[in-house]
């Protein structure tokens, strides 16, 4: 039986990852969590399933655990705070992979974003100097992992606009939002931003994940997660015929304008925040999805992601 130590299971991804895992395959599930109280999956829904109660921090006293395992899953990462996100999202990470077995461990599965790649894939320079504390050590630990002992067996996830959350998993920091966006389709209807975007749900995610692991690529891979390409304005107009509000025209927004708006009302807005305003696409070649692997997808289209996350159309709204 395959081992499969997974980390970050009581995140939004993580929930998925490992309900998806128990499900679907037969894999000895280790999860490590710091408070498995907020872990809500059925560990009794079938045998082999493990919740570790402890810190990445002390991911050195699971040597014993991690020299047996098949496949480590990274989901685990710091968000804020300079010394915690560095610690955990590089160093501990590193750690963890350090310890691990090149003559046992078949696949390393690990989580970047792909806020770090520019429109060919590649890795934005700006993310470097100009990133949030989150983003500048996702950008240190990828370029440490060519040094890691199982550098070749890594399956590198590149995840975009995470969606996903319900009464029984946390909510991404999008979807928590996706209730607010309707109020503001009055007035996005009537203009046109430009700006490219890909987003994919956890669930999603989770599939793509079970399909490796019981897949394996076998050398060293990377593979950004997105559904089809969105521009703002197809989302907007998604948006409207999803509500039932019509589009009579549309003005073109200028960058001056956003500016101003940002001055009239005072958004404070850090390096990096001012960096993908103007950088606008982000949107990559060759994304995959459950598709990508003949599996099914869960949520497609951004009337999906609306209609998931329990935003109704006025009419319905309002009956």
């Amino acid at each position: 039986m395959k081992r499969v130590f997974l980390t970050g299971a009581s995140g939004c991804v993580g929930h998925y990852i490992a309900e998806t895992l128990i499900a679907q395959t037969d894999c000895e599930l280790y999860m490590l969590v710091r408070d498995p109280a907020k872990l809500r999956v059925d560990i009794d829904a079938r045998p082999g399933i493990h919740v570790i109660r402890g810190d990445l921090r002390d991911i050195h006293q699971y040597k014993e655990l991690l020299s047996t395992v098949h496949c480590a899953i990274l989901a685990a990462a710091a968000w804020g705070g300079q010394q915690e996100t560095f610690d955990i999202n590089v160093t501990k990470t590193c750690m963890l992979m350090h310890l691990l077995n090149r003559e046992v461990c078949e696949q390393v599965i690990y989580f970047s974003t792909a806020s770090l790649l520019d429109r060919e894939g590649q890795v934005l320079k700006a993310a470097a100097h100009m990133g949030t504390d989150y983003i500048r050590s996702k950008y240190d630990c990828l370029n440490q992992l060519h040094r890691m002992p199982v550098a070749d067996r890594l399956t590198i996830l590149f995840p975009t606009i995470v969606l996903g959350g319900d009464e029984t998993k946390p909510y991404s920091h999008v979807s928590a939002g996706l209730p607010e966006v309707p109020k503001w389709a009055n007035l996005a209807r009537f203009f046109s931003v430009s700006g490219s975007f890909h987003f994919i749900h956890a669930r999603d995610i989770a599939e793509v994940v079970s399909y490796f692991v019981e897949h394996p690529p076998g050398v060293s891979r990377r593979y950004v997660l997105g559904t089809q390409p969105y521009t703002v304005d197809r989302a907007v107009s998604e948006l409207c015929h999803y509500l039932g509000k019509r589009i009579y025209f549309r003005l073109r927004l200028p960058k001056w304008a956003i500016e101003l708006f940002i001055v009239l009302f005072n958004v404070q807005m850090s390096p990096w925040d001012r960096f993908c305003l103007k950088y606008r696409q982000f949107t990559y070649p060759g994304v995959v999805n459950p598709a990508t692997f003949d599996r099914p997808v869960y949520c497609e289209t951004f009337a999906d992601a609306l209609k998931e996350r329990g935003v109704l159309p006025d009419s319905q709204a309002k009956s």
